[in-house]
Parts: structure tokens; C-alpha cells; sequence
């Protein structure tokens, strides 16, 4: 018979509190894919290897998806951390899904930029940038385009696909379009005009898996999309897959990195996100997947900078969009796309 001591023990082990449990690991939420492949490859394993604390990955969707999860758990929290695009974020630091954080909490955000700094608030701040980016079937295309103009001709409809609101592609571009046609990115009626116009040309407002995808698989011929994953793209299809900087300008996209409000192993996830922030992390996500770094102590290779959202000749043909305001705008654009342009595609 166990003595009663041992029972006692046995009993402690066994209802010892997660916390206790050195096992059990953090786990961050945020993109699926290539993203997913790459970021664990050079964060993820590295942070893990540490042999401190340990993080599992788990894939989302799109942001607003992953803003869904968060809602959905916000009384039994079942991750730690995420990293989703700054105006989703901002949603959920404005709900208490995710917990405020400066550099006195974590000292790594005095390293980062200014921006990185201020674009996430009192929430996360921004772990990476990029810009937005037309991509092409450089093959169809010649010669190779270099405005957005180009997807009006007639020769294409059927083979263009835009990512709608919610997808902040899309109010990425409409903000392009509204800069280029009045000089100020808030005023957007001839950009809704345009996109109206150009909606029967639309395949798909919702490319799936995504619009670099369906452009090398000959679905499309045109794509938005973002800097670093087309950049990884287009080596991967040995130069198949081509990358438009228009004419009219671009902007910066930025992801946030965010600690889960009530977050099961908060220490975890602050020892991850220090990591994820820090110099070495961020060089190599950078040489790995292009995406600009925020830390500005990070020294990253010239051939790899130069692709990305930080380099001097993208840097210059972004418009002074501000996403604090976008997120004033957010809602409305949303609904003058579902209205005015989703409605007026496949006509």
C-alpha cells in the first residue's frame, strides 16, 4: 500500500498549475505559408534553442481572422502572443485583447525606430514593414508594366485579382489611388470611381491561397501584394513572377507584435517578443524574407536591403499615409467597396 505521503505528492504533481509545467510552451498566432516556413525557421527554432523558454507556432489567416480568434477567447485566452497588421492590432488593443507595452516593460523597443516605436500606441509595436506591390505574369506582361493603368486594358479583364476590405490590401491601394488622383490619400471618390470601372476586369476580390499563387499557376495575370513575400516568389519562380512598384506610389504595411491580454505564459510571451524585436532576429528575418527590419541596430546585408520596404529608392515613392488615420477611415472604405466595387464585378 503507497503511504500517504506518496499519495500526497502523486496529488501534487498531478494538479501542478500550467505555469509548472516547464513543458508546456507559449504559443504565438500569426501568418500561414511561406511566412509560417521562413519565420520559424530563422525566430522561432533560434528563440527555442535557447533552451530558456519555448514557443509553438500557430497559423492564422488573415488578420481580421486572427482578431476574430482573439475575441472569441477573450475570457480563456489561448495564446500568448500574435502579430497581425498594425490597424487589426489596433482594434484589439482599443477591445483589452492585448496588454499595453513600453520600454520600461521591455527595454528591446528603445532599440527600434521611431515608427516602429509610435505605429502600435500603447500596444505592440511594429516587428516588421513592407509596402504594397503589383505582381505580374512577367511572361504575359511585356513590355514589363510600371503604373497601375495597366490592369484597365481590356486585354486583361478576366485576369486581374485585388484582396478587398478587409484585407488591407485594399485600403492600402485605394489610398494610392486617392494620392495619385487628388494629391490627398483621405480623398477618395475618384479612386472608388476608378475601382468601380475597374471591377468587371476582376477575377476575384478574394484570392485564394493568394494572388502570387495565381499568378504563376496562370489563373491571373495581375495581383496586389506585398514586397517581401513577392520577393521571395519571384526567386523561387526564377523570375516568373514580376514586381510592379507603380508609378503612383505605394505604402508601408506594418505588423505589430503583441502580447495577449491575460496570456497563459506571459513571461514566455515577453521573452519572445524581446527576441523577435532584437537585432539578430530581425537580420535574419530580413536577409531571409526581405520583409524591413525596425530594430535600427540591425545591420542587414546591402543585397537584402535593397529589396526591401527600407530601401532608399522604395522609401521615396511612398505616400504620407498615416494608418492611425486609416483606422478612422477603415470602416467606411470597407463599405463603399462591398457597395460600390464588389457589386459592379463580373458585369
Amino acid at each position: 500500500m503507497r503511504s500517504v505521503s506518496a499519495i500526497l505528492i502523486s496529488t501534487a504533481v498531478w494538479f501542478a498549475p500550467p505555469s509548472a509545467q516547464a513543458a508546456d510552451p507559449a504559443r504565438l498566432m500569426t501568418y500561414s505559408g511561406i511566412f509560417q516556413d521562413n519565420y520559424t525557421d530563422v525566430v522561432i527554432k533560434p528563440f527555442n534553442a535557447r533552451g530558456t523558454e519555448r514557443l509553438d507556432y500557430v497559423p492564422g489567416d488573415s488578420s481580421a481572422a486572427m482578431l476574430g480568434q482573439l475575441r472569441t477567447q477573450k475570457n480563456d485566452p489561448q495564446l500568448d502572443v500574435i502579430i497581425m497588421d498594425v490597424t487589426t492590432a489596433a482594434l484589439a488593443c482599443a477591445e483589452g485583447l492585448v496588454e499595453p507595452l513600453d520600454a520600461k516593460l521591455l527595454p528591446v523597443i528603445g532599440e527600434l525606430d521611431d515608427q516602429a516605436r509610435s505605429s502600435g500606441g500603447a500596444c505592440g509595436p511594429a516587428v516588421t514593414y513592407d509596402h504594397l506591390v503589383t505582381v505580374y505574369d512577367s511572361k504575359a506582361v511585356v513590355p514589363a508594366p510600371t503604373s497601375l493603368k495597366v490592369m484597365w486594358d481590356l486585354k486583361w479583364k478576366g485576369r486581374v485579382g485585388l484582396s478587398a476590405p478587409p484585407n488591407i490590401q485594399g485600403l492600402a491601394l485605394t489610398a494610392i489611388m486617392a494620392h495619385a488622383d487628388s494629391g490627398n490619400w483621405k480623398s477618395a471618390d475618384g479612386a472608388f470611381k476608378a475601382l468601380r470601372e475597374l471591377a468587371p476586369a476582376v477575377q476575384t476580390f478574394d484570392p485564394q491561397p493568394d494572388g502570387y499563387t495565381l499568378v504563376l499557376n496562370n489563373t491571373l495575370s495581375f495581383a496586389s501584394g506585398w514586397n517581401a513575400r513577392a520577393q521571395l516568389n519571384r526567386d523561387r519562380s526564377g523570375g516568373r513572377l514580376g514586381i510592379m512598384l507603380p508609378t503612383e506610389g505605394t505604402v508601408f504595411q506594418i505588423n505589430t507584435i503583441n502580447l495577449v491580454k491575460g496570456a497563459p505564459h506571459r513571461d514566455a510571451g515577453l521573452a519572445f517578443i524581446a527576441y523577435a524585436l532584437s537585432a539578430p532576429a530581425q537580420k535574419a528575418f530580413t536577409e531571409r524574407m526581405f520583409y524591413g527590419p525596425t530594430n535600427a541596430t540591425a545591420v542587414i546585408a546591402p543585397e537584402a536591403a535593397q529589396r526591401t520596404a527600407a530601401a532608399p529608392e522604395n522609401k521615396a515613392r511612398v505616400i504620407p499615409m498615416d494608418w492611425n488615420e486609416m483606422i478612422k477611415l477603415r470602416e467606411s472604405w470597407n463599405q463603399r467597396w462591398r457597395r460600390e466595387v464588389i457589386s459592379a464585378g463580373g458585369r
